[in-house]
């Protein structure tokens, strides 16, 4: 554990720093509010600071308050040394955020015990906060592969489109879809068949950029996010992923299975003015056409998927309940 003292008495800082190295701690001492502040906001600051309530600069109440405004996680544990042993005092000190204080002079003894008490709560935080973070993964990522899950995926749909929009560039958006999969899970059972979805899922992810989006739409088709790929680009990206899928065999407990990949695809930038769903909906039917035309292919939308889309999205429209009031 890293701690870190702040105290512009060098006597009192030294000493201080000598019982936490012996006790098996790393110190950084600093001698300054203004210093203690910068060590906090470091990418690697120290997650609990021994604070002088009275010092040049920020003191250590300004240095809480500032912290805890700025810096929620992850969590410092924060005790303030003071000479001040008021009650109004000390409600000051902790208001501001701090989590314990000690009156100078302290027992050495009393600093260990609280030391303590400050580890097993910022091991407690980092219990609840690490529960927190797995619950948010499962919240958004298909449990099986490790993608984004349909909600996930087609939220960030949503976003990107819009976002596309507003900053004139152009979103891939392709669909793609596993090849006769229903005869694999048939023939082989279905935990050969989820073998086989983890691993495209994988390949897949391999084949595309940090910033761009994998997610599983549906039992084996999966949406993928091209932010900035107009339809050449996007169109070269959906034939690397058409090829690393169906590149080397699927090893299985059932044997090493061929397995290709049909995808649909579609640049927004060729139809700035359609929303997510027409876009989801000729993606959807550019697939269709990949499908009926051979499968282990990659088709962009074109003009006749566009009025496919709009025709649908017509038809929506025509179907939802109107309001006579």
């Amino acid at each position: 554990m890293k701690i870190l003292i702040a105290d512009d008495e060098s006597v009192s800082r030294r000493m201080l720093q000598a019982l936490l190295v012996k006790w098996g701690y790393e110190v950084v001492a600093v001698e300054d509010g203004d210093a203690a502040w910068e060590k906090l906001k470091s990418p690697d600051a120290p997650r609990m600071a021994l604070l002088d309530w009275m010092m040049p600069g920020q003191n250590g109440v300004d240095v809480c308050r500032t912290l805890r405004n700025q810096r929620p996680e992850p969590y410092t544990y924060i005790l303030l040394l003071t000479a001040k042993d008021a009650k109004e005092s000390v409600v000051e000190g902790l208001e501001s955020g701090a989590d314990d204080y000690l009156t100078k002079p302290f027992n050495p003894r009393e600093l260990k015990a609280r030391i303590r008490v400050g580890l097993r709560l910022l091991d407690l935080e980092d219990n609840l906060v690490q529960a927190r973070e797995v619950m948010r993964f499962k919240a958004t990522h298909d449990t099986l592969t490790g993608v984004w899950n349909r909600g996930a995926i087609l939220e960030t749909l949503d976003k990107e489109v819009w976002r596309s929009r507003r900053e004139g560039q152009s979103l891939g958006v392709l669909i793609g879809d596993l090849d006769h999969f229903k005869s694999v899970n048939d023939t082989y059972g279905h935990p050969v068949g989820d073998t086989v979805l983890r691993e495209v899922s994988r390949r897949m992810q391999s084949e595309v950029r940090p910033y761009d989006s994998v997610g599983r739409y549906g039992g084996e088709e999966f949406l993928v996010l091209l932010p900035g790929c107009g339809t050449p680009t996007a169109r070269d990206a959906a034939e690397r992923l058409r090829k690393a899928v169906s590149r080397d065999l699927v090893e299985t407990t059932g044997g090493n299975l061929q397995v290709t990949l049909s995808i649909g695809g579609v640049a927004t930038a060729d139809w700035p003015k359609d929303n997510p769903t027409q876009v989801l909906q000729m993606a959807d039917s550019a697939l269709y056409r990949a499908k009926h035309e051979g499968r282990n292919r990659v088709v962009m939308a074109g003009e006749e998927e566009h009025q496919e889309a709009l025709h649908k999205s017509l038809q929506l429209t025509t179907l939802e309940p109107q309001n006579n009031s």
